[in-house]
């Protein structure tokens, strides 16, 4: 399988993320702002809300001086001590968080081994997650996931991934000629959310933006009921504006 390498605007915060917390590093006894700046060459109109993100996700603290130190959500994850367990409960953590922000249920879904995997999601009562009515594995070509995760994918990956699970008309919106599914994936732009008008389940209206790390393809997604399908457009663009937390817990 190879991937399609297509960085994404997610991709060039943490890159930029991961430049400020290697400036922060070096200076165990605290760095200011403006010698963050210097170091990193980031304006500060930038610097700023990065700061701001690594703050409320407890990489960087602030301490009395005003200088910025190594948070403990980094100590942690950089540990190698139950870095797996700290890793999904981070991940869940700013999962839980984004839910409530955008009003939907999110999932974070990976590629695996050549099946599309859900591998976390937070839901509740008032942002219900999507009913799984057809296996996910087999509907890679209908969902927002899975065609997120296919565009990740080059031609050859695509082609042997619908060999093992051949496309199916799972409602009336459903692309079922594989031609235009693959010319829909080619045309979809890599920094807008890839979206599912009720092509897996009527009823339901779904987006995802990919988070591809290293290797690794992946992808944030969300979920609303049809009634709710005004609010996706938007919700979909946020979830795209917060995708950065959660790639740099993968990348860290």
């Amino acid at each position: 399988m190879a991937l399609k390498p297509e960085p994404t605007a997610p991709f060039h915060s943490v890159q930029y993320a991961l430049r400020v917390l290697e400036t922060v590093a070096r200076h165990t006894g605290g760095v200011t702002d403006v010698q963050i700046a210097r170091e990193t060459g980031l304006p500060a109109v930038h610097l700023a809300p990065m700061l701001l993100m690594l703050r409320r996700e407890g990489y960087v603290l602030q301490v009395s001086d005003g200088a910025y130190a190594i948070g403990d959500s980094l100590v942690l994850l950089g540990s190698g001590v139950d870095r797996q367990q700290a890793l999904q409960d981070k991940l869940q953590e700013t999962l839980d968080r984004l839910r409530d922000s955008v009003g939907a249920a999110v999932y974070i879904s990976r590629y695996v081994d050549g099946e599309v995997r859900i591998t976390q999601f937070a839901d509740s009562p008032r942002t219900p997650k999507v009913h799984e009515w057809v296996d996910f594995r087999s509907a890679a070509h209908a969902s927002a996931v899975g065609k997120c995760l296919l565009t990740q994918l080059d031609q050859n990956g695509r082609r042997d991934h619908l060999s093992r699970h051949k496309i199916a008309r799972l409602t009336s919106k459903t692309i079922v000629n594989e031609r235009i599914l693959f010319s829909k994936l080619d045309s979809q732009p890599a920094t807008v959310p890839m979206l599912d008008l009720q092509e897996y389940a009527v009823g339901t209206v779904c987006a995802a933006v990919p988070i591809t790390a290293g290797a690794s393809v992946g992808c944030l997604a969300l979920s609303l009921p049809v009634e709710h399908a005004h609010r996706l457009r938007a919700a979909a663009d946020a979830l795209n504006r917060k995708a950065a937390p959660l790639l740099l817990s993968l990348t860290l």
